[in-house]
């Protein structure tokens, strides 16, 4: 398979490279600021330069692809807010399926307040919403297509090497569920790519 990663020189999207790196597909590595990531890269890797909000530059690099990996995170801007229906656009042209993206435990239901998102409830310890708010609009977007999609949502996201502790639920967060590794979040969305085991839904991860 041909695979575009969006996200590769962030904290999730490094592990994935070292994940991918070990397989036989073939990735493609979106990326504004080439000379973050490690040199050289893998044999199975190549790169390409590009701005993730720019419709030229997504729909150009989804030329080919068989499918979709995005590590993006969010900023003050709302970038997943603008890069997502680009991304979708440029998917359903190329006649491409299947994408898994990383988003945040806050965009999961609620379990005391049925119905309500996490972040809108007594169970979330945010004190702005902005960023949760821009990940939610992925989901949003995602729900009106005909595209294969996963959304992952860690909760506390530390840095660290992966443990196998991680336990995940549909739809909302694991009991008691307080933090997930880099690591852990980068492997579960790795597989879960190819798995296809939460087609179309969110999956709630924590250890």
């Amino acid at each position: 398979m041909n695979i575009l990663l969006f996200g590769a020189t962030g904290r999730v999207g490094n592990h994935i490279i070292k994940l991918a790196a070990e397989s036989s597909h073939l990735y493609t590595l979106f990326v504004r600021s080439p000379e973050k990531l490690a040199s050289p890269l893998p044999p199975n890797m190549r790169l390409f330069q590009g701005n993730a909000v720019e419709k030229r530059d997504v729909h150009k690099a989804l030329q080919g692809q068989d499918g979709v990996i995005s590590c993006l995170s969010t900023d003050k801007n709302n970038v997943l807010s603008a890069f997502t229906p680009i991304l979708c656009e440029g998917m359903a042209e190329q006649g491409i399926k299947r994408v898994i993206t990383v988003g945040t435990a806050g965009i999961l239901q609620s379990r005391s307040e049925p119905g309500t998102f996490r972040f809108l409830s007594k169970e979330s310890k945010r004190k702005t919403t902005i960023a949760a708010q821009d990940h939610l609009s992925v989901y949003n977007t995602f729900r009106k297509t005909n595209l294969d999609w996963t959304i992952i949502c860690p909760t506390y996201l530390p840095e660290g090497e992966i443990t196998g502790l991680a336990r995940y639920e549909k739809d909302m967060l694991p009991i008691d569920g307080s933090r997930v590794t880099t690591g852990d979040t980068a492997a579960f969305t790795y597989h879960e790519f190819f798995n296809q085991a939460f087609v179309r839904t969110r999956v709630g991860l924590a250890e």
